[in-house]
């Protein structure tokens, strides 16, 4: 029997919870081919510079289309991120306020995933009441989103199965919403995408639909997995929940050092070399895939003091959560803005918050890596 890999068993499920073991063995060999071609660099120094390396490119046949320029954001809307905060607080306060009476809650459904998903369709312009389908189609998507040893399994076939199939119908209701917008515009991202021409005139039906997608996967599961790790991660960690307790102004550095620590997306894999790259001596040839292991590198002790301690007042961290240059998440100050509010009123509004289950369970995917559920125990919700 081969020896796996470090790498091979980083995807194990059973490793899910908690990889970095594997990543600390990896990262002994910084760019590292695999049996399928494919070469994993785990270490900050060789992933920042693949990242500002116009060698590396997103490859469109390997997921989801790359957002077009037009797609980054409304440059006619310069404030609407901040507009939202409003909203974003009462949408956070309405969660926690409908949590009184409960003395076990489910951080994940309860808190984690309604946020992201109702800002979402507002900035999107997506109608509310198919939120349900939108859940039903990202669960069943992104349980098909799997790499690694596991995806020779006949269960995995069936998981891709039913996740190509959550595709096609969120392709389909995508069509609607673009025949919908071209008929008569609307609020929202999609409706902009579809009316306002750019250099290359007014976008296609199938870029809005690949765009939507994208949208819609990776701008909201990281903002729910961000959110669930955060509460995670501080319940292990008391002594920095009480401290964000008595010291709320550290929410701000305190979410960069929960991206850190637990990267919402551990590795991206749509990117391939162009042409032959040399790196850490190793030559990665024209057209290899190429998996920058996020999760690996903002563990790495090269870049980060005692890099498996939480620290929230930690200096200069500039972690791989959103990426960098010119692979830089658009989503992000939206991302930050949602998580800021709903960590710091979740440790100031739930009173003796105890995990119920550690590790929880975890998502299938390892892309976005996150809990499915974060069981809580609790004595109230303060006003």
């Amino acid at each position: 029997m081969v020896e796996e890999t470090p790498w091979q068993q980083a995807l194990r499920y059973a490793n899910r919870a908690d990889p970095y073991p594997f990543y600390e063995e990896l990262r002994k060999t910084p760019v590292a081919r695999q049996p399928d071609g494919t070469y994993v660099v785990s270490t900050y120094r060789e992933i920042v510079t693949l990242l500002h390396d116009p060698r590396v490119s997103s490859d469109p046949r390997k997921g989801p289309a790359p957002a077009s320029a037009r797609a980054e954001g409304p440059p006619h809307a310069p404030d609407l991120i901040s507009d939202l905060e409003p909203e974003i607080r009462r949408i956070v306060d309405g969660l926690l306020d409908h949590m009184r009476g409960e003395t076990r809650i489910d951080a994940v459904d309860e808190f984690a995933y309604p946020l992201p998903v109702t800002v979402i369709c507002k900035v999107l312009g997506v109608p509310l009441e198919g939120e349900p389908r939108f859940h039903r189609w990202i669960e069943t998507a992104l349980d098909a989103w799997e790499y690694g040893p596991e995806t020779a399994s006949a269960e995995f076939q069936a998981r891709l199965a039913g996740g190509n199939q959550a595709v096609q119908e969120f392709g389909r209701f995508a069509a609607e919403l673009y025949d919908r917008y071209a008929r008569q515009p609307g609020p929202g991202m999609l409706s902009a995408m579809v009316n306002e021409g750019g250099p290359e005139g007014r976008m296609s039906k199938g870029l809005l639909t690949s765009n939507a997608l994208l949208l819609i996967f990776a701008g909201h599961e990281t903002t729910v997995n961000l959110i669930a790790h955060s509460v995670l991660t501080l319940l292990r960690h008391p002594d920095a929940l009480e401290k964000l307790r008595r010291r709320p102004e550290l929410i701000v550095p305190g979410v960069e050092e929960l991206l850190r620590f637990e990267a919402s997306v551990q590795f991206w894999p749509t990117r391939s070399a162009v042409e032959d790259i040399d790196i850490a001596g190793i030559t990665i040839p024209k057209g290899a895939p190429i998996f920058l292991a996020y999760g690996s590198a903002n563990r790495d002790p090269e870049q980060f003091t005692d890099p498996d301690e939480l620290d929230l007042e930690r200096r200069d961290n500039q972690h791989l959560g959103f990426g960098q240059g010119i692979h830089f998440c658009f989503g992000a100050p939206l991302a930050r803005l949602e998580v800021q509010n709903a960590v710091g009123a979740f440790v100031r509004r739930v009173e003796n918050p105890r995990l119920v289950e550690d590790p929880p369970p975890y998502r299938r995917t390892q892309i976005f890596r996150g809990p499915r559920h974060v069981l809580v125990d609790i004595d109230g919700i303060r006003d």
